[in-house]
């Protein structure tokens, strides 16, 4: 089984609230309209950045990030700083998809070293519990 955030190739099981592992390189995202002077940080403290800023990002049914909760599947960022995002959504007649991929996308695309932001909405695999984190499990109360 692949852990939700990954680079293609079946991980080992990893602990939800560890950060993933390098993801692959995507190419295509939409190049970013603002300037940026700073020089982009390493990749992978861009990775880190990402999540970071991607798990700023609340469910407004639900007081647990969308990063812990299992939402992403995978970010996978190229050379050049643009980044990819698949996430789903909790269930297709969620309310919340009108603003949260957008959210996400603002969110990612304010990250310094970031050039272009991507987002991709999947419905397979499904959204399921079992995707949150330990930590989302505590928050919520299900142990």
């Amino acid at each position: 089984m692949s852990s939700p955030l990954n680079d293609g190739q079946p991980d080992a099981p990893r602990a939800p609230e560890q950060p993933p592992s390098e993801a692959g390189q995507t190419a295509g995202a939409a190049p970013d309209s603002g300037a940026r002077t700073a020089q982009p940080p390493a990749q992978t403290d861009l990775r880190s950045l990402v999540i970071d800023a991607i798990s700023r990002v609340r469910d407004p049914e639900i007081p647990v990030n969308i990063y812990d909760m299992g939402l992403i599947y995978d970010i996978a960022i190229d050379e050049a700083g643009a980044v990819s995002v698949t996430m789903t959504l909790t269930a297709p007649g969620c309310p919340a998809a009108v603003f949260l991929p957008l959210e996400v996308e603002q969110r990612v695309r304010a990250v310094p070293g970031v050039t272009g932001v991507k987002i991709e909405i999947v419905w397979d695999p499904p959204w399921t519990p079992e995707r949150m984190s330990e930590r989302a499990r505590l928050q919520l109360g299900l142990y």
